[in-house]
């Protein structure tokens, strides 16, 4: 297995203090497999006076996949739901049709000094369920399955990896690893999914002869395996999965295969005719529009 590009992250600042590396998508590719979206936030250091949270905001056309390092998040949406999102859970939010949520600091860690550490994924949804109805899935992190490999921890957060399933719910082939390397590791990544991704959050590994850096997402041969070695521990994510059915249009939070379909979306936020999540009264205006189309 070898590393085909190098995806290097465009740092995003959220809020003040507030910065993600935002790795997908990339002039290199739209997608791996069905990501077509990702979000490295922190570690950083979040103040009493500091506000992160994240205010109503609509998606359409995608699932949103949160997972903690550090830190706690408090989701809210449209559906009514209200969930708590600590270390080691995956919340995974299907926007179908469309759906309004907001990620908000939890009461008992607002105004102290506490960390935030994470990623938000995206996946894009087949095209024959881009329309379907919204829905919400939250697996606490006791239920995402452990496989301990040659030294190394490896949490199977999305699909099928060395016997281990996990039940986090899927559209389509979706791989989702997250791994921890102990100094001196190494064992052998099969080719587990038609497209991969490797990226590195601390550490530093070899996969066959190439070092991955920190921060940098390394695009993978999947054609044959590749040797996993870890000079320091070392933290990574796998993620993967069948190739999109289908170039994507992306504007703001909105995804479809239809650019249309986009602009009426973008239309009915800014009309707020879009549901809205009980007891919140913000919302988050739509940046100028700008829709593009993957490579």
């Amino acid at each position: 297995m070898s590393i085909s590009a190098l995806l290097q992250p465009q740092v995003k600042e959220l809020s003040p203090g507030f910065k993600v590396r935002r790795l997908l998508p990339n002039f290199k590719t739209q997608s791996i497999g069905p990501f077509l979206f990702f979000d490295h936030f922190g570690p950083v250091d979040v103040a009493p006076e500091d506000n992160h949270d994240v205010r109503p905001h609509p998606h359409i056309g995608l699932a949103t996949v949160t997972y903690l390092y550090e830190g706690a998040m408090l989701h809210r949406d449209s559906l009514g739901i209200a969930q708590r999102i600590e270390p080691g859970a995956i919340n995974l939010m299907t926007a179908g049709s469309g759906i309004v949520h907001s990620e908000r600091t939890p009461d008992d860690l607002r105004g102290i000094a506490h960390r935030t550490h994470g990623l938000q994924l995206w996946l894009a949804l087949p095209q024959a369920l881009e329309e379907c109805a919204p829905s919400f899935s939250h697996t606490p992190a006791a239920d995402i399955p452990t496989h301990r490999h040659e030294q190394c921890e490896i949490r199977v957060l999305i699909g099928n990896a060395f016997g281990v399933h996990s039940p986090v719910p899927t559209y389509s082939a979706t791989l989702y690893l997250d791994i921890a390397m102990p100094p001196g590791a190494q064992f052998e990544l099969p080719a587990l999914a038609a497209e991969m991704g490797i990226y590195l959050l601390d550490g530093r590994v070899q996969l066959d002869s190439a070092v991955l850096a920190p921060g940098v997402m390394g695009l993978l041969d999947a054609a044959r395996p590749g040797m996993l070695q870890s000079e320091t521990a070392s933290r990574l994510v796998i993620i993967g999965g069948a190739p999109l059915d289908g170039p994507r249009f992306m504007s703001w939070n909105f995804v479809s295969s239809r650019r249309e379909r986009i602009l009426q979306a973008s239309e009915d936020w800014a009309a707020q005719r879009m549901a809205k999540i009980p007891g919140e009264t913000e919302w988050i205006v739509q940046p100028e529009r700008t829709t593009s189309a993957g490579h």
